[in-house]
């Protein structure tokens, strides 16, 4: 079992920057790949960025790829996503997710993959 809760989430202008955190319970952080999934107001719940393992793979939506930015930080078992240049299409609630693998080098886009996730945190962009 692993606890996600995040962070971050806010009210901001179009162009604006906001950075989410995500802090997961366990100390086997670095076994879990990581995903940060949003969902809108009358909308499915959609991919936004996943990073493997290790931090060395990563992979984005189209829709969001040089604007935002997946990390971790293994030692401290928080997950980031930097969102730089907001649109007012981002608004969303956004969720981390995470599932244990044994793949350290895989970055997983696939929403049912994921097993564990957070309460979401709000992101509002205004135009």
């Amino acid at each position: 079992q692993v606890q996600l809760v995040e962070t971050g989430g806010g009210l901001v202008q179009a162009g604006g920057s906001l950075r989410l955190s995500c802090a997961a319970s366990r100390r086997t952080f670095n076994t879990y790949a990581m995903g940060w999934f949003r969902q809108a107001p009358g909308k499915e719940r959609e991919f936004v960025a996943a990073i493997s393992r290790s931090g060395d793979n990563t992979d984005y939506a189209d829709s969001v790829k040089g604007r935002f930015t997946i990390s971790r930080d293994n030692a401290k078992n928080t997950l980031y996503l930097q969102m730089n240049s907001l649109k007012p299409e981002d608004t969303a609630v956004y969720y981390c997710a995470a599932r244990f693998t044994s793949n350290s080098g895989s970055a997983y886009s696939t929403l049912p993959w994921y097993n564990y996730w957070g309460q979401g945190t709000q992101v509002t962009v205004s135009s």
